[in-house]
């Protein structure tokens, strides 16, 4: 963008929330607070989102998220949030059909992290799993945990089928090493939480065969390639969604539309493909046609 507009640059500020609600509600005021910037790629996680999300509305400050799937956060009327991937309640269910329809398991423990996101997405695919979601067996942990051996306990007791374990890679990965450890030989599921490297590093041999779903669509057209080529790494979870949000803003940004109000209408009228998809919004900020893909560890 800066090269091929000499006379506009713009300028990218990173903000560090650690993905935590109560460090982003300072955070918030500090972006808010900065005429220059026009627009958030952000933010990142649902927890924080809800609570930052009516500071960025009440500025006017368009931000599109690449990877905060709460169902709810589309429905608390912020006119500035927008989401650049499929929420929870497209997510949840599609991943709970796979996993009875597809793969035709018979009995499933659900298991979350108590977090926001973790908590819907566990409803999501126990909602549709019906009947075959366990009750005896929906299991509650909380993040930060590393000693799991009373879920361990109440899972194996019951004899799954698969375990699916609705938030992030950290807990996840040790969760799933001590089921391994205690003699589950069952499926290990999960939601766009699990789907990083570190998730595969952090379990080792105990994430084979893990069946994870995502919002979020394969690096394609080479887009991989010139990320690690830039970057020395392969892109993250949500990289691509990442540059797509920030792209639909640098669009904007090129069309003249740099004053907050003018982004914000801008992105509200978007109707444009990027490198993971179509990119249109509804009045709510969710996107008008969803996708999720789901991905083996191999």
């Amino acid at each position: 963008h800066n090269a091929a507009n000499p006379g506009c640059q713009v300028t990218l500020r990173a903000f560090d929330t650690e993905g935590d609600p109560q460090k982003a509600t300072a955070v918030a005021p500090q972006i808010v607070n900065d005429p220059a910037i026009v627009g958030l790629v952000g933010p990142t996680w649902s927890g924080e989102t809800k609570a930052t999300g009516q500071v960025f509305n009440a500025a006017g400050l368009v931000a599109i998220t690449p990877s905060a799937t709460n169902v709810a956060l589309s429905e608390r009327g912020w006119k500035t949030f927008f989401r650049g991937l499929s929420n929870d309640g497209v997510q949840g269910p599609s991943l709970a059909n796979y996993l009875k329809n597809t793969l035709g398991v018979k009995r499933a423990c659900v298991v979350d992290d108590s977090t926001d996101a973790g908590v819907g997405q566990a409803q999501a695919v126990r909602d549709t799993l019906g009947p075959i979601a366990d009750s005896a067996c929906n299991v509650s942990i909380k993040k930060g945990d590393k000693d799991f051996s009373a879920a361990v306990t109440k899972i194996r007791a019951q004899s799954p089928d698969v375990v699916v374990y609705a938030a992030y890679y950290t807990e996840g990965a040790l969760l799933l090493q001590q089921l391994r450890e205690a003699g589950y030989t069952g499926l290990f599921a999960g939601p766009d939480g699990l789907k990083d490297p570190q998730f595969v590093k952090a379990a080792g041999e105990s994430a084979d065969g893990a069946v994870l779903s995502c919002p979020c669509g394969p690096a394609a057209g080479g887009f991989a390639e010139q990320y690690a080529a830039k970057f020395g790494q392969q892109p993250g979870t949500y990289s691509v969604e990442a540059y797509d949000a920030a792209t639909v803003l640098l669009t904007g940004i090129d069309s003249g539309a740099i004053t907050r109000p003018a982004l914000l209408d801008f992105v509200r009228n978007y109707d444009g493909q990027g490198v993971a998809r179509k990119y249109r919004w509804t009045g709510t900020g969710e996107l008008t046609s969803n996708l999720i893909w789901i991905y083996k560890v191999q």
